[in-house]
């Protein structure tokens, strides 16, 4: 029952984060690294990717590729978090050791989601 409570909790996460890339794109399309092209499209790709890998969650048919959707996401996603403490570093943001505690985050979400690897 706790295991099924957690999967609609990252399911819900995941939707909200999803959403708020079309809510406030600046925020995110400022964190993708300057190497990576059109950064516009590839914000609202993210968002949209979060949103449906998350609902892959949901039927159990599809929970298994919806976690590998969103761990392959998550390792994607990587650098723009990489970039954020560099651009708060840069900017001698007082936030800036927020997203360096921020990284290692990445690496439970990805375990998070591996949980839901196996039917």
């Amino acid at each position: 029952m706790t295991k099924q409570i957690f999967l609609y909790l990252m399911s819900v996460l995941y939707v909200a984060a999803g959403i708020n890339h079309f809510v406030h794109p600046k925020g995110y399309e400022k964190i993708i690294p300057a190497w990576l092209p059109n950064p516009i499209f590839l914000n609202y790709t993210s968002g949209v990717c979060e949103i449906i890998f998350a609902l892959l969650l949901l039927p159990p048919a599809t929970r298994t590729l919806g976690a590998w959707l969103i761990i392959v996401l998550l390792i994607a996603v990587f650098p723009a978090n990489i970039q954020m403490s560099i651009n708060y570093w840069q900017h001698q943001n007082p936030r800036f050791w927020f997203t360096v505690a921020r990284l290692p985050l990445q690496f439970i979400l990805i375990y998070w989601a591996f949980l839901y690897t196996k039917n």
